[in-house]
């Protein structure tokens, strides 16, 4: 293992660090490979089967338990749902089979700290998460607009958690008990462990460990990781034999003791507290594969032929080409198999990134699913959690990605590698799920975070134990990537035939460059897995967009277009393509979102749903949308980054829509595309504007001048002329290109739905702000 420098007294000097020697045969068996000799193989038995009651989410929940205290309390920031869709109750759930006492704090109260006091003082540590997604996201839009509902709350309802979730959760965790520690988790705090671009401040934000104050913080998927540190922390309290060494110093330090002050007649595993200094205990934790922790300012930073340091916060901060630098070196160190450790420097401290943990064997991953959840949310809720109703009745196949997106989070939290469960386990779900009275014959989803990646794992494990690739399928799908779909072919045909199963579609993203080297797996999801429409994200047109977001040709999105095409009509079903699409992505112009909307008209495609580019922290395109630079090859992006051109590309991509009539009118004269603009069926928008088009131009008009506080109009946004009025009566529904339906083979958006929003004020997000919408709702 990793040796770490560790705190107690004055280090005689930067401590050596051993690099990890990793056997590849026994890491197929997991994380299990790293326990204590005692421990060997423990992950492949199947733990025993753990209380079919959701977690306690209360202290009455406890007390009926039989419990005096608990070991572990989880806090997230999303409504409780037992279902392993949601962190809280795989996490929970995983440790309870273990043994341990879980308790569930689910979106708390955060302005003061006695919601953390309602199951009194835990005995091993608070486990903090924002929920399955970051905090920031779930508030605001693109634009920064504030959002109008929150997926994971009942109801839909916003205002059940804060701005930057980890950050106010661990500090009332802290304020509750100082002397329990704080182990930060979930996606928010992943992919802030090191200095990152924060796009809702606009700012270089420092590491989140030295604004949460968490004592450790496990990024990734954090199974294996939070049941190696509730053991190791049990067993270092309870003096076990296989605790790991801890600090000479832990002898002599006269703290108050470890689980000082519980009031319990006898802890949950029946062994009284030690009196082990709980820093000390934490700090042992170090040399953990998937965890980052910060260093005192007294203690020195790991350094050696296995340490990669990262310039330094005040450097990133200061200067873009350093902050692209960094972002370059850190994106290379995310194979388990050859990472090293990461250290960089924030002031007089140092964040230190051990390398990521191993990927899941098929029988960790099984253990993890077979778990009895009840699927349903905690029955204390009066209300849906729409995330849920989303979810319920889908079945997760693996994890993973080798995609490697540039603009997705997910290589970078759940791994490169592909962690699949295995076929048994799969059927198993599935005939706990048609023994539910509430299932009605249809799984909503057979996949996981890619519909057609189940299995597939690089065929030379040596030359993947050194590979430094950031995706195994861009520029060009690596030839020793294993692509056979027959493991994924033989799941679906299996799964249609469980009784009570009526219909399984597939909801994943199709990963179109695989599914088009299988003839076989394109007819079995075509003629049995589409239930009317396929989401697939070809994302853009442009070569070049398309280079910088590490996604497929164009050439891929036609060719599978044609191939789902002909499978439906010969089989005479009436099925189309959903494609998504992404607008103001670094390296999108105007004159390729042109173009793109060309393909669309051309194509018959109408887009419902359009993705304003994100950036997310972490992300590769995030640093090329902060530093205008694409950090893999420091050559100049393009970036839109006023709030004016993003709105002009989104309008863009929904040409179609009467409200965008005008500003498509105005792009397509300024770019020399006038051709554009016609009566003829290569046009993208008529020569005169629809009704809707000059009537929503004048309630624009009109709500931008009552929010200017001014009698007179803003020139940026004229009133419709006469002429234009004119124009508009005189036209007929021949003529109408928006209400024509021969001209919109794939559906659409309603004509009048909302294109998005602008930049929201000053205040920021306000829990007890409420629109229209949002005050029907409740």
């Amino acid at each position: 293992m990793v040796t770490n420098a560790r705190a107690g007294g004055a280090s005689p000097g930067p401590p050596e660090f051993v690099p990890l020697r990793i056997n590849r045969a026994a890491s197929e068996g997991g994380d299990s490979a790293r326990l204590p000799a005692g421990q060997k193989g423990a992950s492949e038995r199947r733990p025993a089967q753990g209380d079919p009651r959701p977690l306690p989410m209360t202290r009455r929940e406890m007390d009926e338990r039989g419990w005096d205290a608990v070991d572990i309390v989880f806090v997230t920031g999303d409504a409780y749902v037992d279902h392993p869709s949601f962190a809280m109750a795989l996490l929970g759930r995983v440790l309870e089979a273990e043994g341990f006492r879980v308790a569930i704090l689910a979106q708390p109260d955060w302005h003061s700290c006695e919601p953390w006091r309602t199951f009194g003082r835990p005995r091993l540590f608070f486990a903090i998460s924002a929920g399955n997604m970051d905090s920031m996201i779930n508030h605001y839009t693109a634009n920064r607009k504030v959002r109008n509902d929150d997926a994971y709350s009942p109801g839909g309802r916003i205002g059940r958690r804060p701005d930057r979730a980890t950050l106010a959760y661990c500090h009332r965790a802290r304020e509750a008990y100082k002397d329990v520690p704080v182990i930060a988790g979930g996606v928010e705090a992943s992919l802030r462990r090191l200095a990152h671009y924060d796009y809702w401040s606009d700012t270089v934000r420092r590491s989140i460990l030295l604004d949460c104050k968490a004592d450790l913080l496990v990024y990734g998927m954090g199974e294996s990781a939070i049941v190696e540190i509730a053991k190791r922390m049990r067993n270092a309290e309870c003096g076990m034999q296989d605790a790991r060494p801890l600090p000479d110093s832990a002898q002599s330090d006269a703290l108050a003791g470890w689980g000082a002050g519980l009031s319990i007649q006898q802890s949950s595993l029946g062994i009284a507290p030690s009196r082990t200094p709980w820093r000390d205990i934490v700090r042992s934790l170090r040399d953990m594969r998937g965890v980052a922790y910060a260093l005192g300012a007294k203690e020195a930073p790991p350094t050696g032929a296995e340490v990669v340091t990262l310039p330094s916060y005040e450097e990133v901060k200061a200067d873009k080409l350093r902050f692209a630098e960094a972002t370059r070196k850190y994106h290379l160190e995310t194979n388990p198999y050859n990472a090293k450790t990461l250290v960089q420097r924030h002031g007089d401290q140092h964040v230190v990134v051990n390398p990521p943990r191993l990927p899941e064997s098929e029988s960790n991953m099984d253990r993890y699913y077979d778990l009895p959840y009840t699927r349903r949310p905690h029955p204390s809720y009066p209300e849906p959690i729409p995330a849920h109703q989303v979810i319920k009745d889908s079945i997760t196949l693996m994890r993973g990605c080798f995609g490697g997106c540039t603009f997705c989070s997910i290589t970078m939290h759940q791994g490169r590698i592909i962690q699949s469960r295995s076929k048994t386990s799969i059927l198993r779900e599935i005939n706990t799920l048609t023994s539910d009275p509430a299932f009605k014959g249809t799984i909503s989803d057979l996949g996981g975070p890619t519909a057609n990646m189940y299995k597939m794992v690089c065929t030379k494990p040596e030359i993947e134990a050194i590979c430094r690739r950031l995706s195994c399928v861009h520029p060009k799908i690596c030839p020793l990537l294993g692509t056979d779909h027959g493991p994924l072919i033989d799941v679906m045909r299996e799964t249609r035939q469980q009784k009570g199963v009526k219909k399984v579609l597939v909801a994943s993203g199709v990963r179109m460059d695989l599914a088009r080297r299988s003839p076989e797996y394109m007819r079995e999801l075509t003629l049995h897995h589409v239930g009317g429409h396929l989401k697939v994200a070809p994302e853009h047109t442009d070569d070049r967009t398309l280079a910088l977001m590490k996604k497929t040709r164009p050439e891929d999105f036609e060719g599978f277009s044609e191939q789902f095409r002909d499978i439906s009509k010969r089989a005479g079903k009436k099925q189309y393509l959903v494609p998504y699409f992404i607008s103001s992505h670094p390296g999108s112009t105007v004159e390729s979102m042109i173009e793109l909307a060309v393909f669309l008209k051309r194509n018959g495609y109408r887009p419902d749903q359009v993705q304003d580019f994100i950036p997310a922290p972490m992300d590769l395109a995030t640093c090329m949308y902060y530093t205008g630079l694409d950090p893999m090859t420091m050559k100049p992006v393009h970036v839109a980054t006023r709030l004016r051109e993003r709105k002009f590309q989104r309008a863009l991509l929904q040409f179609f829509k009467p409200a965008n009539y005008f500003t498509v009118r105005r792009l397509l004269l300024d770019h020399g595309r006038g051709d554009l603009i016609g009566d003829g069926c290569d046009a993208l928008i008529p020569s005169r504007p629809p009704r809707e088009a000059i009537e929503s131009r004048r309630q624009e008009a009109e709500r931008i001048a009552r929010r200017s506080g001014a009698g007179e109009r803003p020139a940026s946004v004229a009133a419709p002329s006469e002429s234009e009025w004119d124009l508009a009566r005189s036209m007929s529904e021949d003529e109408d290109h928006y209400h024509s339906t021969g001209r919109r083979p794939s559906g659409g958006e309603a004509p009048d739905s909302n294109a998005g929003g602008a930049r929201s004020g000053g205040a920021g997000y306000r829990p007890g702000r409420r629109s229209g919408r949002r005050r029907e709702r409740q």
